[in-house]
């Protein structure tokens, strides 16, 4: 079920309900990664100040799926994606995705990308199956191992 989605500014009554989906969406990670989510020191000013430089987007009232979108050089960065545990298989990820490539294609960018903890294997797949693929391992600061990986999607009718 299609829902609309909406962009939202600093000043927007729903960002608290943003605020409260990451948190929910996110709660499960607690004590499966390490190191522990950026989630925990989220806090609405993060969000406004994210509206300004970048974007935050969300599906519902009150929110059931957001993401911020971030601007790169040459991408566009989704970050804190979430659903809404009650709403998941309904096609809501694949939504936001879609939001963020028509963006990325706006601004004459060739491809979309993300990052997963290493542990969440689920969301690998979630991810891969919306089209995206690893391209990178990386490190937390002060870790020897892997902990995160990226993910990229070209999007084809903007490659250069």
């Amino acid at each position: 079920m299609i829902k609309s989605a909406k962009k939202h500014s600093s000043d927007d009554d729903a960002l608290p309900a943003i605020l409260t989906l990451i948190r929910q969406s996110f709660a499960y990670m607690d004590g499966r990664i390490d190191p522990p989510s950026s989630m925990h020191r989220l806090k609405l000013e993060d969000i406004a100040r994210q509206c300004e430089r970048g974007e935050v987007w969300s599906i519902g009232e009150p929110a059931k799926a957001c993401m911020f979108l971030t601007w790169k050089a040459d991408c566009v960065y989704i970050g804190k994606m979430a659903v809404a545990e009650d709403t998941r298989g309904q096609g809501l990820a694949r939504q936001l995705v879609s939001i963020a490539e028509e963006r990325a294609r706006e601004r004459g960018l060739p491809r979309l990308e993300l990052e997963t903890r290493i542990e969440l294997v689920d969301n690998h797949r979630t991810f891969a199956a919306l089209g995206f693929v690893k391209t990178e391992e990386t490190a937390h600061p002060g870790f020897d191992r892997t902990t995160s990986i990226t993910m990229s999607k070209a999007l084809a009718d903007q490659a250069k």
